[in-house]
C-alpha cells in the first residue's frame, strides 16, 4: 500500500469500540441462573466471547449444544440482553474522538461483529450515530467471522475495495478474519485478548492506544 490509501476501517465491536463485557456477563449469568447452571466470572466470560452467541452459550454450559437446556439458555440470554445491553456498556476512552479524526480525513467506518444483529444495530446507533456508515451483525444467511463474508458485505455497501480498507479488532478471530478477507488486520490491546493471543493469530500490527491506532491507519 502507498501512503494515505485507506478509505475505510472495518471495526469489530465488542472489546474494540465498546466495552460490553459487564453487560454480556450479567445477561449470561441471568440466563444461567434461571436454568440452574453455574455462573461465570468476568474473566471467564472475557475468554469465552468473540465467536458469536451460540459459541458463547456452548462454552458456558456442560456439553454445549448437546445439552438439553442449550436453547433455553440461549433464549434467556437474548431476552436479558435486549433489556440490559446498555447498563454498563460504553465506548473505550478516545474511541469517539478517533472515529471523528478519521472521518475528517475522509475515512469511513463500518462495524462487522459476531454479536447478534439486533444488538449490533442498536449499540452502533446509540453510541456512534452517523459515525458508522454500515453495521453488520450475526446473520444466518452469512458465515460468521473468521469467515470474510460479512467484511465483504460491509465493503460492498460502502463501495470501497478491499485494497483500500483495514480491519481492526481485539482478538485472534479478528486477525483471522482480516487475513481471510485479504486486508490488513490491526490488533488492539485494550479489549478482551492479550498481545500473545494476537501474535499467535499472525497479527502484523498491534497497538496499545487509540492515538497510536490513528497514526498507523493514516500511515498505511
Amino acid at each position: 500500500m502507498t501512503m494515505g490509501t485507506i478509505r475505510a476501517v472495518v471495526w469489530d465491536l465488542d472489546g474494540t469500540l465498546l466495552n460490553t463485557l459487564d453487560d454480556l456477563r450479567n445477561s449470561l449469568n441471568m440466563s444461567l441462573r434461571e436454568n440452574g447452571f453455574e455462573e461465570h466470572s468476568r474473566d471467564r466470560v472475557r475468554s469465552m466471547v468473540g465467536n458469536g452467541l451460540r459459541m458463547l452459550i456452548s462454552r458456558a454450559i456442560p456439553d454445549g449444544e448437546k445439552n438439553e437446556r442449550f436453547q433455553a439458555v440461549y433464549d434467556g440470554f437474548v431476552r436479558a440482553y435486549a433489556v440490559h445491553s446498555r447498563d454498563f456498556t460504553k465506548p473505550y476512552d478516545g474511541i469517539p474522538e478517533l472515529l471523528d479524526h478519521l472521518l475528517a480525513h475522509g475515512i469511513r467506518h463500518a462495524v462487522v461483529s459476531n454479536k447478534i444483529d439486533f444488538a449490533v444495530q442498536e449499540l452502533c446507533r446509540e453510541y456512534f450515530g452517523k459515525r458508522i456508515s454500515v453495521s453488520v451483525g450475526d446473520d444466518p444467511s452469512r458465515a460468521r467471522k473468521p469467515a470474510p463474508d460479512s467484511v465483504f458485505a460491509a465493503l460492498e455497501r460502502m463501495n470501497v475495495p478491499g485494497e483500500q480498507a483495514v480491519y481492526v479488532g481485539d482478538s485472534n478471530v479478528d486477525i483471522e478474519t482480516a487475513a481471510n478477507a485479504g486486508i490488513p488486520g490491526i490488533g488492539v490491546l485494550w479489549g478482551f485478548r492479550d498481545r500473545e493471543n494476537l501474535k499467535a493469530a499472525g497479527a502484523r500490527y498491534i497497538v496499545s492506544t487509540p492515538s497510536e491506532l490513528e497514526q498507523l491507519i493514516l500511515s498505511l
